[in-house]
């Protein structure tokens, strides 16, 4: 009977021990990493959980024994395969659900903002700066790309689904202006494939709903247009009213006469002073000098100039100068655009 007893009670320590043993190895893998703040984490390719822990344990933020560690990966991970990628580690997370994370590949997605009313070349810039993307573009690749309707956007249906894009004679204006999100060593191509694409969809949807009777002959036409209006103001509430006055100037075949159209002219020789001799200097963009609109957009535009270009507000207005708070003075006769140019410009110059 002693013997039994004993026996008992050499079972219930070891069902104990093992049962204690078990709480402690997998309380260990559920107590929080040792991290005080959001930072990123990335997973080489063939890694392995235990690799994984080697890492975090040489970052310091694992201070968990090694054998609980290992017990954990071996007996009671329900999944110990990482896809490489970079994650992002925060407070309170604990080793389970890091790996929960890397299992599933729920990597960290950065974001780029492409701003509308900037060009491809200043787009270029924003996107190879960039550290987390591979830089794979230049301003040639993209414009001999484009032209030749292969890698941007889906080359070989482009021209049959969106037949005005053969009227492009350049790449700018043609992707959409937005943010967006992208996951480590991303290709910088397949960011403006995604912004050629978004593009071609939003117009394309847009002009199906435009209002009637415009002066555009094109998809394309909106698009420059939209870039003009994008130019010339950032008040949300004015563009439609800008897109007015553009809209009226065409139909009674006036010069546009927009600065930025000039500048865009000029190029890299634009030293930041509009002069009466650039005004004066034909180019293909000078809107001083030539009818009708530039051949192609003078930069990136967003939803709102687009939506602006294809249903203009109804107004009289033919004119319209900077007030110097970034919103304009419109006017319906050159009388008065005369006088708010005296009050808005000169007298304030």
């Amino acid at each position: 009977m002693r013997i039994i007893i004993s026996i008992g009670i050499m079972l219930a320590l070891v069902v104990g021990a093992v049962t204690f043993g078990v709480l402690y190895v997998v309380g260990q893998a559920s107590s929080p990493l040792l991290v005080s703040e959001p930072q990123l984490y990335t997973v080489e390719k063939g890694s392995n959980g235990y690799k994984v822990v080697r890492e975090l344990r040489a970052r310091e933020l694992l201070d968990s024994p090694e054998l609980a560690t290992k017990l954990w990966l071996k007996f009671f991970a329900a999944n110990t395969h990482v896809k490489s990628g970079t994650y992002r580690l925060v407070p309170g997370q604990s080793l389970q659900e890091v790996f929960g994370t890397l299992s599933r590949g729920e990597e960290h997605y950065f974001a780029v903002s492409l701003v509308e009313g900037l060009t491809l070349k200043e787009w270029l810039v924003t996107l190879n700066a960039q550290t987390e993307l591979k830089h794979d573009v230049s301003l040639e690749l993209v414009e001999e790309t484009i032209k030749a309707e292969s890698a941007i956007g889906d080359a070989d249906s482009a021209t049959t689904t969106t037949p005005w894009l053969s009227e492009a004679t350049s790449a700018e204006g043609l992707f959409l202006a937005d943010t967006y999100f992208f996951t480590a060593n991303t290709a910088a191509s397949s960011i403006l494939k995604r912004a050629h694409r978004a593009m071609l969809d939003y117009v394309d949807t847009q002009w199906q709903q435009r209002q009637a009777d415009l002066p555009l002959n094109s998809q394309y036409d909106a698009l420059i247009l939209a870039s003009i209006i994008e130019k010339e103001t950032a008040v949300s509430a004015e563009r439609t009213k800008i897109a007015g006055v553009f809209v009226n100037r065409l139909r009674k075949n006036m010069r546009l006469q927009t600065d930025p159209t000039v500048i865009y002219g000029i190029g890299d020789a634009y030293d930041g002073n509009i002069t009466r001799k650039h005004l004066r200097t034909p180019t293909p963009y000078n809107t001083y000098t030539i009818k009708g609109l530039p051949p192609t957009p003078i930069a990136m535009a967003g939803k709102e100039a687009i939506w602006a270009a294809l249903n203009p507000m109804e107004t009289d207005a033919l004119y319209f100068v900077a007030r110097g708070d970034g919103s304009h003075e419109f006017s319906s006769s050159l009388a008065a655009h005369n006088a708010a140019v005296r009050k808005y410009q000169l007298n304030r110059k």
